[in-house]
């Protein structure tokens, strides 16, 4: 694999694992388009690390401030309980993550699946432009959290956005839109580090080659950085079922093709 190439998957990477549309979808269907014989989990890995580096920039207040009151036992604060709800909902992620491992990773090499679930994506993200936001707005609980750590779960599967379906899920509990969006991004940092975590490999990482990996690390962090800004607009102003209708095309032409 060559520099260019991961620097390309960096940038598919940085655009789609913010916007709504399924990051490890995208990269399934490119890394087949250029002939990869086998999923590249640590490619993967590598990427949404970069795009991690993103989120973290993009809320390093809210970070900095969630450490504070963690470290000097304020949980009474609304970013103490912030702390607390992502520990809490990072839970059934990292069941689903390690029960389901093998059978979830071997779906990376299925076009026709990833196809099918974008098609879902598409359906979970339409359901926002019939949620009534004038209703009352709730706050994060157990409940609410541990609803949006079994999304982001299943969002391993490649074509289901974990952004658009943890987003949406804290929509549908009551979730102001601008609280959904922070908490789904907050709530990606442990995943994603348990993520490579699971998936560090010496002789990956010799195969594809160190400086391929760190092309396509600041790539994607640098697109996803711009996305992340994008996507947080799109989310405030309540129109991320504008993005459905891309997931069904692609989905669909990926059925077709395949």
């Amino acid at each position: 694999m060559n520099i260019f190439e991961t620097i390309f998957l960096g940038v598919i990477q940085g655009l789609t694992e913010f916007l709504p549309v399924s990051s490890s979808g995208h990269l399934v269907v490119f890394q087949n388009i250029l002939g990869f014989n086998e999923p590249a989990l640590l490619l993967d890995c590598s990427l949404h690390l970069g795009t991690l580096l993103a989120v973290i920039i993009f809320f390093r207040m809210d970070i900095i401030q969630i450490a504070k009151d963690t470290l000097q036992l304020e949980f009474k604060q609304p970013d103490g309980n912030l702390a607390i709800w992502v520990i809490v909902a990072s839970i059934p992620t990292a069941i689903i993550g390690l029960k389901f491992k093998t059978p979830l990773e071997n779906l990376f090499g299925s076009v026709t699946i990833t196809g099918w679930m974008l098609i879902i994506t598409g359906i979970i993200i339409a359901s926002t432009k019939f949620i009534n936001y004038s209703s009352p707005r709730v706050r994060i609980g157990l409940l609410t959290a541990l609803a949006i750590g079994i999304f982001q779960g299943l969002a391993i599967i490649p074509g289901i956005s974990r952004s658009g379906s943890t987003i949406v899920c804290g929509l549908l509990c009551g979730l102001k839109r601008e609280q959904a969006a922070r908490f789904s991004f907050l709530l990606s940092i442990p995943a994603i580090m348990g993520a490579l975590l699971l998936q560090f490999d010496l002789g990956s990482i010799q195969k594809i080659g160190i400086i391929p990996l760190l092309a396509g690390f600041f790539t994607s962090a640098l697109v996803g950085l711009i996305a992340l800004k994008f996507l947080m607009t799109i989310v405030k102003q309540g129109h991320l079922y504008y993005f459905a209708p891309y997931c069904w095309a692609i989905g669909l032409s990926i059925i077709i093709l395949s």
